[in-house]
């Protein structure tokens, strides 16, 4: 098992930046993906970015590229999402994700995740 839990949310004005953490614990050598997805009410869930365990290579959606950097610290086990430029429609609740089986294809699908957070809520005010 292992254990996601996401920090850093907040709210925000439009135009200014959040940094989002989130740790991991418990059986996490296997880890391969960790990502962020985020939801907004009466939406479906999206993905945000992605970073690859070993390597650190990252992908991100179109509508956060150049605004979100994703990153991670071996060392401390957990991964950051640092947003800036935010936008009204930023706000959402923030997941962390991490997959230990997925493939390299399946980078961007909730469903290939195996582990949850419970979520931070972001809340950008325009």
């Amino acid at each position: 098992q292992v254990q996601l839990v996401e920090s850093g949310g907040g709210l925000v004005q439009a135009g200014g930046s959040l940094r989002l953490s989130c740790a991991a614990s418990g059986r996490t050598a296997s880890t391969t993906y960790m990502a962020w997805f985020r939801q907004a009410p009466g939406k479906e869930r999206e993905f945000v970015s992605v970073i690859r365990w070993s390597g650190r290579n990252t992908y991100y959606s179109d509508s956060v590229k150049g605004r979100f950097t994703m990153s991670g610290d071996n060392t401390k086990n957990t991964v950051y999402l640092q947003m800036n430029s935010l936008k009204s429609e930023d706000t959402a609740v923030y997941s962390c994700a991490a997959g230990q089986r997925l493939i390299f294809s399946s980078r961007f699908n909730a469903e290939a995740y195996d582990y949850w957070g419970q979520g931070t809520q972001v809340t950008v005010s325009s």
